[in-house]
């Protein structure tokens, strides 16, 4: 992992782009990959699926026996510790939800907001490098404290044509009766568009490789989705309080999703920037997905020595990470100073896994900088909100002249005329 000076952060950063390289070769397959699913439903996820995952599809959708065999694989400490997690989540998204309001703070007029939850939603949980129960739990919770009636969950089927047993007994705990063994583009034209056997929805959320996200961009529009997730991100901010064991743990944790993942350090003492890179390479030697990891570090891990604390926030605001570590003495005193992170992890005790799997707010988190504008995942991902308008006839009246001079600027005279001919009739 290099070690960089804040200058040189600055300096490579100018040119700072979240736009996917070579973006015109993976539209081209992606829109391709749509049109088929459009035009051929069943056939071309059938088809798509014997090609990118080496799977002869009989069903698409999974199983009541496999969801039986599911849950006498997993381990039986598993169970026991997804029942936690999903009370942890359950709890913190209960707090977010939100209620319809009404104002009628002057005579004849009622203002609101009526808040209805979407029909459906469509979940992606990815599969290929590693399981994602927790996904399950992060993106389905949420939608059922919105109220969303129809759920339903596609990932793309292990080797032996099922789908990972971890994420059935997930979704199965959680009342997710319908799984469809689809991944890729494919699974997300057929979420949008639907199919013989896929029904269409009203959101596709969840995260997924480029083909996945590029796919989302394309279908948005036609259906919502939650946001164009990028590579897993780990920004740390360690001070000389901070153990540098834990810092290089906890980066190696975020580098070992894939060879795209960013793991960044931001310090204010070369000392301790030297010490965390040592850790980084001792801990790797020991690690299962070494090779993922020493590819990300190489690529995008990065150890950036600013010149005080203050210089190290800004440093982070620039970044706009998904995942932010605040392993400083008085975290809570810096919390004001961060404008710009998906999750925000505070003290040596907080880390990133924490988040993934337990706390209880949600891992679906912006990523490539798209924290300067997104939120992460939440029950208000779920729920459209209509505005409400009542006035009577006297407020109507007494309205009417300032609404017909506005509408009149605009050169819209019907739109005057539609309060003139209230204004106008008495008896109306």
């Amino acid at each position: 992992m290099k070690i960089v000076t804040a200058e040189q952060f600055w300096e490579s950063n100018k040119d700072r782009s979240t736009v996917i390289k070579n973006e015109a070769a993976l539209d081209q397959a992606v829109l391709e990959i749509i049109h088929e699913v459009r035009t051929n439903g069943d056939q071309a996820l059938q088809g798509y699926t014997k090609k990118f995952d080496g799977i002869k599809l009989e069903n698409i959708i999974v199983s009541a026996e496999e969801f039986s065999e599911a849950k006498s694989i997993v381990d039986s400490e598993f169970l026991p510790a997804l029942q936690l997690a999903r009370q942890n989540i359950t709890d913190f998204h209960l707090a977010q939800k939100e209620n319809s309001w009404f104002i009628n703070n002057q005579p004849g007029i009622l203002l609101g907001q009526k808040l209805t939850p979407i029909d459906s939603a469509g979940v992606y949980i990815p599969g290929g490098k590693a399981a994602y129960p927790s996904t399950v739990l992060m993106n389905v919770i949420p939608a059922q404290i919105a109220g969303v009636e129809n759920i339903v969950i596609t990932t793309p089927p292990q080797t032996d044509g099922k789908v990972n047993p971890y994420v059935l007994v997930a979704a199965e705990m959680l009342g997710i009766k319908t799984i469809y063994k689809v991944g890729g583009a494919q699974a997300i034209a057929a979420l949008a568009y639907g199919t013989e056997t896929v029904h269409r929805v009203d959101k596709i959320v969840g995260p997924g490789n480029a083909f996945v996200a590029r796919a989302k961009k394309w279908v948005f529009g036609d259906v919502a989705i939650d946001m164009i997730a990028g590579p897993s991100e780990i920004c740390v901010v360690a001070d000389e309080t901070a153990p540098p064991s834990f810092v290089a743990a906890d980066l190696l944790s975020q580098a070992e999703h894939d060879e795209s993942a960013s793991a960044i350090c931001v310090t204010i003492s070369k000392e301790t920037a030297e010490k965390i890179k040592a850790e980084v390479e001792n801990q790797t030697e020991s690690l299962e997905r070494k090779a993922i990891i020493q590819q990300s570090v190489k690529q995008n891990g990065k150890i950036i020595v600013a010149d005080s604390l203050k210089a190290a926030l800004d440093i982070v605001n620039e970044i706009a990470p998904e995942h932010l570590q605040l392993m400083i003495s008085n975290p809570t005193e810096s919390l004001g100073e961060i404008k710009h992170a998906g999750a925000i992890f505070l003290g040596n005790y907080s880390p990133e896994p924490l988040g993934d799997y337990f706390a209880g707010p949600n891992h679906t988190l912006p990523t490539n900088g798209t924290a300067r504008f997104a939120s992460p995942l939440g029950v208000y991902d779920f729920v459209k909100k209509s505005s409400i308008i009542r006035y009577s006839k006297e407020a109507l009246q007494k309205a009417s002249e300032s609404i017909i001079t506005i509408a009149k600027v605009e050169g819209l005279t019907a739109h005057a005329n539609s309060i003139a001919i209230r204004k106008d009739e008495p008896n109306a």
